[in-house]
This record gives C-alpha cells, sequence and structure tokens, in this order.
C-alpha cells in the first residue's frame, strides 16, 4: 500500500505562495507585492496584487520611487491589500477573515484591514518595520485587535511548470 505524500506545503505556506504569485501580476517595478484573504473554513474569498486603478494608464502613470510627489507612484497606486479587499467575492465573510500579504500593511491599508472586519494579518516581509506608516499600522492593529504575525516558512522555494 502506498502512503501519502510527506513534502506537501501547509495551508499557510499556499495561501502565502497564492499572495506572492498574485504579486507577479504587478507592473510596479520596484515593489511587488500581493494579498490573499482566507474566510475561516480555508477558503479563499479575495486575492489583490499592487497596481493602480482600473481604467488607469500604467504607461501614463509614473513608476518613480522619489522626486515630485505627483511625479511618483504614491499618489495613484493600489496596494495589493486594498485590492484584496475590494476584489472580495463575499464580502459579509470578511469578517473574521485572515490576509496573507507579501509585505506587511502600511496606516492606509491596516484602516480598510479594521473597517472590513479581517481579524489576523500574516506577512513575509517587514522590510519597512521602522517607517511611520507601519508603526501607525502596528498602532491601528493593536487598538483594534487585529492580530498579526511574520510567516516563517517550512519551504522557502515553491516551483511551479506551467506546461
Amino acid at each position: 500500500m502506498k502512503t501519502k505524500r510527506t513534502d506537501y506545503i501547509s495551508w499557510e505556506e499556499y495561501f502565502m505562495a497564492i499572495a506572492q504569485l498574485s504579486a507577479k501580476r504587478s507592473k510596479d517595478p520596484s515593489t511587488q507585492v500581493g494579498a490573499c484573504i482566507v474566510n475561516s473554513k480555508k477558503r479563499i474569498i479575495g486575492i489583490g496584487y499592487n497596481g493602480f486603478p482600473i481604467g488607469c494608464s500604467d504607461d501614463e502613470l509614473p513608476w518613480d520611487r522619489e522626486g515630485d510627489f505627483l511625479q511618483t507612484k504614491y499618489p495613484y497606486v493600489c496596494h495589493a491589500e486594498m485590492n484584496a479587499i475590494t476584489n472580495a467575492s463575499n464580502k459579509p465573510e470578511l469578517a473574521d477573515a485572515t490576509m496573507y500579504t507579501s509585505l506587511f500593511p502600511c496606516n492606509e491599508c491596516a484602516k480598510l484591514i479594521v473597517q472590513s472586519g479581517i481579524k489576523e494579518v500574516v506577512f513575509l516581509s517587514d522590510k519597512y518595520n521602522s517607517d511611520p506608516v507601519f508603526v501607525a499600522a502596528r498602532r491601528i492593529f493593536d487598538m483594534a485587535g487585529v492580530k498579526y504575525r511574520q510567516l516563517k516558512p517550512d519551504h522557502k522555494n515553491i516551483a511551479l511548470l506551467l506546461e
């Protein structure tokens, strides 16, 4: 009798991999972020990645990180967390859901996460930890009772073949 595979990925690695795969859709040349929202039954209810709003040309708006504010990407880009929330198939299911995101959310996304009812954020990278918008996000999460934690996956690489 054969036995089951033992090298399969965990649920958390699976959902984070979906977030990372979604990030591959981002056209941002410097930072690609993806997010995946999961309900209490381990069903994906929303995914998103960072990019410009629907109908706004990514050839006409700037991707720069520095310079005059209006000539940078910052006033125009929609973050992955925002897109995952707005793309959610069933908004009431956001209550008590978990968001997996490749980068710790900023303060603006933290507000959306709290307002949507998401109760936990699992993130992969926290490279901007000390920037004020991320410090503010932690304060928002702490005050609102949203749990957050960094995922330390057992599998560092997941290979996909599309053939």
